[in-house]
C-alpha cells in the first residue's frame, strides 16, 4: 500500500474538495492517507489520518512558522507522494523533495498572481509588483515539482510553460450526495432562494438581500454560510431586503443538500473582481445543478456557457438587484420553464460536470507517480 500525504496551513483537513473528493477518493483506491492540517487533535476519519498542526494565530504566523512546522511533520511521514494544497508551502516542499527524494504535487486552487491584484489588504501601490514577482517564483518553483494539478483551464495553461506535467481536476460535484428525490414546491406558494458559500461583500450578497426588497413577501432567502467580518454581517442583517431572508450560519457538508432540497432557485452573483471574473466556476455552482435547481448566476463568460447556452439558468449583472430580482421574478411567473431548468441542471451534472470522471484523473496521475 503505497504512502500518500497532503499538506495544507491554509485550510482545515476536513474540505470539500480536499477531503470529500481528493483524499476519500485516494483512500477508496487502497492508498495509506495522511493529511497534514490545521485541526485539535490527532485522529482517523474514514481511514483517513489527520496530523495536526497549531491553529494559525495570524497570516504572518501561518505564512513564515505555520509552514515549517508542517515541513518538520512531513519528513516523519516518509510519504511516497506528498500533495500540497497552498503556495506559501512551495520553498518547503521543494526541500522536502529534496531531503526525501519523493515525488510532489502542487494543487493549485486559484490564480494567485489575479488573487493578490485583489487583496485589500495589500497596499495597492504594491500589488501588481507583488503579483509579478510570485508569477515569476511560482513559475520557476513548478519546474522543480513532479506534477501540478489546477482547477481551471486558465492557469493550466500559464503553469505550462514552466512545467509540462500539469492537468486540470476541476471542482465538480460529488452526485452521489444528491440522489435523493427532490422535495416538490411547497404549497403555500413560498419560493426559497438559496446561497452557499462564505458570506462577503465581494461575493454579492448585499446586491442578493436587496434584490429582496423588490420581490413579493412569498420569496425567501437562505443564505447558509459563515459571515466574514462582524462589522459585515451587521451591514448586511441591516438592509430591508434581510427582513425575508434566513442566516442559516455555517453547515456541515453532508447535510448542505438537505437544504438544496428545500429551494427553487439557486443563487451566485459574485461581484466581477479580477479574481472572480476570470475565476474557474465554483463548487457551489454544481451542487446547485445537482440539487436540480435552475441558477441564477452572474454574467460571466465562462458561467454563460454553462448556464444559459445550457438553459439552465439566467446570467444577470451581480452588480444590480433589481436585475437579479427580475430573473427571480421571470422564474416563479414561469414554473415550467423553472422546471425545465432545474431538469436540466441536474442531468448536465450527470452527464458530464461530476466529481466521478474528475477522480478517475486524479487517481490516473497518482498511478503514474508511483508506478
Amino acid at each position: 500500500m503505497k504512502k500518500i500525504c497532503h499538506i495544507t496551513t491554509a485550510h482545515p483537513p476536513i474540505t470539500t474538495r480536499i477531503f470529500y473528493k481528493e483524499l476519500k477518493t485516494l483512500a477508496g483506491a487502497g492508498y495509506d492517507v495522511t493529511i497534514i492540517a490545521p485541526h485539535t487533535k490527532k485522529e482517523t476519519i474514514g481511514g483517513i489520518k489527520i496530523v495536526p498542526l497549531t491553529r494559525s494565530r495570524s497570516r504572518f504566523y501561518r505564512i513564515f512558522f505555520l509552514t515549517r512546522k508542517a515541513y518538520k511533520l512531513a519528513i516523519k511521514e516518509k510519504a511516497a507522494v506528498y500533495h500540497f494544497h497552498d503556495p506559501e508551502l512551495l520553498p518547503w516542499v521543494i526541500r522536502l523533495k529534496k531531503k526525501t527524494g519523493a515525488k510532489i504535487i502542487y494543487d493549485v486552487h486559484e490564480d494567485y498572481p489575479r488573487q493578490i491584484l485583489a487583496k485589500k489588504w495589500i497596499p495597492s501601490i504594491l500589488r501588481g509588483s507583488m503579483a509579478r514577482f510570485f508569477n515569476f517564483y511560482e513559475k520557476r518553483a513548478a519546474k522543480k515539482l513532479d506534477f501540478i494539478i489546477t482547477v481551471g483551464e486558465d492557469v493550466q495553461e500559464r503553469l505550462r510553460t514552466a512545467n509540462p506535467k500539469i492537468d486540470t481536476v476541476k471542482n465538480f460535484s460529488l452526485t452521489e450526495n444528491f440522489n435523493i428525490k427532490r422535495k416538490q414546491a411547497k404549497k403555500n406558494g413560498v419560493f426559497n432562494l438559496i446561497y452557499v458559500g462564505g458570506l462577503a461583500e465581494a461575493r454579492g450578497i448585499t446586491q442578493i438581500v436587496q434584490a429582496m426588497e423588490h420581490l413579493s413577501d412569498n420569496v425567501r432567502l437562505m443564505l447558509l454560510g459563515k459571515f466574514f467580518s462582524d462589522t459585515y454581517e451587521e451591514t448586511v442583517k441591516s438592509l430591508k431586503g434581510f427582513k425575508k431572508a434566513k442566516h442559516f450560519g455555517k453547515i456541515p457538508f453532508e447535510r448542505i443538500p438537505d437544504y438544496l432540497f428545500q429551494a427553487h432557485i439557486g443563487i451566485i452573483c459574485l461581484w466581477p473582481t479580477e479574481s472572480y471574473y476570470r475565476s474557474v466556476e465554483p463548487t457551489k455552482l454544481f451542487e446547485y445543478m445537482s440539487a436540480g435547481l435552475p441558477i441564477i448566476a452572474s454574467n460571466f463568460p465562462s458561467w454563460q456557457k454553462i448556464v444559459e447556452e445550457n438553459k439552465c439558468g439566467i446570467c444577470v449583472d451581480p452588480l444590480k438587484p433589481k436585475e437579479i430580482a427580475g430573473a427571480v421574478e421571470r422564474l416563479i411567473r414561469h414554473p415550467e420553464e423553472m422546471k425545465r431548468m432545474g431538469e436540466n441542471s441536474r442531468k448536465l451534472v450527470m452527464e458530464k460536470y461530476n466529481w466521478q470522471g474528475e477522480g478517475k484523473k486524479l487517481l490516473a496521475i497518482y498511478e503514474k507517480l508511483t508506478s
